[in-house]
């Protein structure tokens, strides 16, 4: 017996038939892009139409050239098209411009200061930074340079790193100790490196400064590379973020609401 949809089930009716139709198509895009390719039965499937209605939106997809089908297999893929769009985004997003209105939230929320950091030369540059309203802090960190291995946004860095350029960095720079609570032992870094990405944040506490703790989560881009920090600093007399409730979670959330705008989507 024919268990799909009866006939044009899936057509667009109404006033909002065009919205319903448009809505399908990205869905179609989403499905392509998370499978790498896709027949007409399996969109049909996923997306509880009629085979014809998929026939019909992929068809159009592809006059627009956002789908290739693949004339051996028969499959669904996306095509050039996309590129076209991707290629239209002037620059690239700005990482700055877009995590600032993050910064300023966790900055007013936390009362502590917020640092943006992204990789560059060996180090953790700072880029953007916010302070709470009442923080003691008055250091501008912006476009300072700060050790991989010893603070809370290099170690988030450092972490998503291939094996090879991690060795490739701590050769080159050394682990040097900023204070007496800096981790300077290769095997203890990496252990350490296993649990920021197991837990999703790392943690330093007076590594790079004596009285200084901090928190950081990885900011993620579209294909799901980390391109940046986000962290948060305070005295360490009164700033330990995992004695606070949700803090270590609401920077979690924060760093995928960052990710989010600069096209991550969560997995």
């Amino acid at each position: 017996m024919n268990s799909e949809p009866g006939p044009d089930v899936g057509a667009p009716t109404g006033p909002h038939g065009g919205v319903q139709s448009v809505d399908r198509a990205l869905a179609v895009l989403e499905i392509l892009a998370r499978t790498g390719h896709a027949g007409v039965s399996e969109i049909a499937e996923e997306l509880g139409i009629h085979k014809s209605t998929a026939s019909r939106l992929l068809g159009s997809l592809v006059s627009r050239e956002m789908v290739h089908q693949n004339s051996e297999r028969g499959k669904y893929q996306l095509g050039f098209g996309i590129l076209r769009l991707a290629g239209s985004i002037p620059g690239r997003l700005s990482l700055v411009r877009e995590a600032r209105p993050v910064l300023e939230s966790l900055a007013d929320e936390f009362k502590e200061t917020v640092n943006l950091a992204v990789l560059r030369s060996n180090y953790a540059v700072n880029v953007d930074q916010a302070m709470g309203p009442a923080t003691l802090a008055t250091y501008d960190w912006v476009g300072s340079l700060t050790p991989l291995h010893a603070t809370s946004s290099g170690k988030v860095l450092l972490a998503a790193l291939t094996a090879a350029d991690r060795d490739r960095i701590l050769k080159e720079t050394g682990l040097p100790a900023r204070t007496p609570r800096t981790i300077t032992s290769r095997k203890k870094l990496e252990h350490q490196l296993l649990n920021v990405v197991r837990n999703g944040y790392a943690m330093v506490h007076e590594e790079f400064e004596i009285g200084l703790t901090a928190v950081a989560v990885p900011v993620f881009n579209h294909v799901g590379l980390v391109i940046g920090a986000l962290s948060i600093s305070g005295p360490a007399f009164r700033f330990e973020p995992e004695a606070v409730p949700g803090a270590v979670e609401t920077l979690k959330e924060a760093g995928l609401l960052t990710s989010a705008k600069m096209g991550y989507t969560r997995r």
